[in-house]
């Protein structure tokens, strides 16, 4: 290694380790929440009353004007407002219910010790040069099961890098970094797909009225991309995080299992058992969804010209509880671990109490999200954005990164990837039309910039979560320890996707199924 090399290395180290030290002074999650609800409130009460036009409306759309105002909540209608949804607010927050379900299943999976020892017989059957690739795609491709890749494999990659004599932490951010810095990425279609494609088509169609844009028209695009951001996220893994965490030393009031990689044979029957239990179960899924009358088959759909698998979209947490709860309990009846109901009632009673301080992050960031949508603010700032970057007077390639940029920098203030998409679809979809490219391209431009951003704000509603995953390890894990563990890969998927979208321009291969790079009037 060169003296230069050593250099650069010594400086990002001292970059992160600043990063993490500014971050880390940052209040607590449960205070940092309570604190931008107070803010909220204050804009709300500067800027209300402050108005822009709605993306689709007013001009030559042929559809009336309509406006977005900032809503002041510091009123009496505001107050009552507030009040009267709190409990809903908590009650309905998306993330809290999917989460303590699938925890209720994988809390039996887990103190049965059926995780455990599934882990083990993953790690030694796995290359270990592969494992850091596998846990990254393996974040990526579990957004076909919706978030709950945030809640099983996070901790799944803490426990594998804890098993192999790594530092937890690194197997949290690898995990971490393929979940959620690589949304959109998937071999596989997935609800994503079909929810970006309805906001596309109408702002298509203002310029186009007859133009479709086909659920799959990103798909070859967004598969090809897994293995460069895999490999990316590998590289950071093991170039950056694990040397700079070095070996790991529980600290003392830590309760953590002793670990052995040493599978005894009781174990693997039990394994074996529950396994079976799970291939049952996926064929019990997979004969309710495959033929066009099964129970989780919907009404006909024209796209698709078969019966909608929404259902099954719908019903994929509880098929994850259900999977395993029935996988965990099955390992404890044959591995003896489970001698009657009460052991059962005892571990999910358990692993409800290791999310105390998530459900108390949950009440405040619900409040907060709540607020921020009722006061319109982050609709006004990203309309407000995007017509700073249509005045720049970029064209061409150099507005699709631009546009790249201006998603991801609001991704940090907006979680939701079909409300910033809402907005942002009826400007940029009609602006790049009119100069030759095609919805799918823009569509796609979007799905980049709505992706790699993801694991550097506080604001994402499961941000608060893998911090509470990683104090299981680390017990003074801040938001900042967070922050800096992630930006090395926030970049480097940066630098990967962007270069590979404008190639991919460059060489005009097709997005997807039906999904050409150039509009052609």
């Amino acid at each position: 290694m060169t003296e230069q090399t050593k250099k650069k290395e010594g400086f990002f180290k001292r970059m992160l380790d600043k990063v993490e030290v500014v971050g880390n002074k940052l209040p607590q999650p449960v205070t940092l929440f309570a604190m931008l609800m107070g803010i909220v409130l204050l804009l709300s009460w500067i800027f209300g009353g402050v108005t822009v036009v709605k993306p689709g409306t007013g001009g030559e759309t042929g559809v009336a004007e309509q406006f977005i105002v900032v809503e002041n909540l510091l009123t009496k209608a505001g107050f009552q407002r507030i009040m009267t949804n709190m409990v809903d607010v908590f009650a309905t927050f998306p993330p809290l219910g999917l989460v303590l379900v699938v925890m209720l299943g994988i809390g039996v999976a887990e103190h049965t010790g059926m995780i455990a020892v599934a882990l083990k017989v993953f790690v030694s059957k796995v290359p270990k040069y592969l494992i850091t690739f596998s846990i990254v795609v393996a974040g990526m491709v579990s957004s076909v099961a919706a978030d709950a890749g945030y809640v099983v494999l996070i901790p799944m990659g803490a426990a594998i890098f804890m098993g192999m004599g790594r530092h937890p932490l690194a197997g949290i951010a690898a995990a971490f970094a393929g979940v959620s810095g690589g949304f959109g990425a998937n071999f596989l279609p997935t609800g994503l797909d079909p929810m970006i494609a309805a906001f596309t088509e109408p702002a298509a169609n203002l310029i186009d009225a007859g133009y479709t844009v086909n659920p799959l028209s990103n798909y070859y695009l967004m598969a090809a991309s897994v293995p460069f951001v895999g490999i990316a996220g590998t590289w950071v893994t093991e170039k950056i995080i694990v040397p700079r965490l070095g070996l790991y030393r529980p600290e003392e009031g830590l309760q953590l299992e002793a670990q052995s990689n040493e599978v005894a044979p009781a174990e693997r029957r039990a394994l074996k058992w529950s396994l079976l239990s799970v291939l049952v179960l996926i064929a019990l899924v997979a004969a309710a969804i495959v033929p066009e009358n099964g129970l989780l088959r919907g009404d006909f759909d024209e796209v698709s010209g078969s019966n909608s698998f929404q259902p099954f979209y719908n019903s994929l947490v509880p098929i994850m509880f259900i999977i395993f709860f029935v996988a965990g309990l099955v390992y404890g009846i044959v591995a003896k671990t489970i001698r009657g109901d009460k052991d059962v009632s005892d571990m999910t009673a358990k692993s409800m109490s290791t999310m105390g301080l998530y459900i108390v992050i949950a009440f405040v960031a619900a409040q907060f999200v709540a607020y921020f949508s009722w006061s319109n603010l982050g609709s006004v700032l990203a309309v407000k954005g995007a017509e700073g970057l249509n005045a720049v007077g970029f064209t061409g390639t150099p507005l699709l990164v631009a546009f790249i940029l201006i998603a991801s920098l609001v991704n940090l203030v907006m979680g939701s990837a079909s409300a910033k998409w809402a907005l942002l679809a009826p400007i940029f979809v009609p602006m790049l039309m009119l100069m030759g490219y095609s919805p799918e391209t823009t569509q796609a431009a979007y799905r980049i910039g709505d992706s790699y951003s993801n694991i550097l704000t506080p604001l994402l509603p499961y941000f608060p979560l893998v911090i509470v995953f990683a104090q299981k390890y680390v017990k003074n894990v801040g938001i900042g320890t967070l922050i800096s563990l992630m930006l090395p890969y926030s970049i480097a998927f940066m630098v990967v996707r962007i270069p590979m979208f404008v190639a991919w321009i460059w060489m005009n291969i097709p997005l997807g199924v039906e999904g050409p790079i150039y509009y052609v009037p």
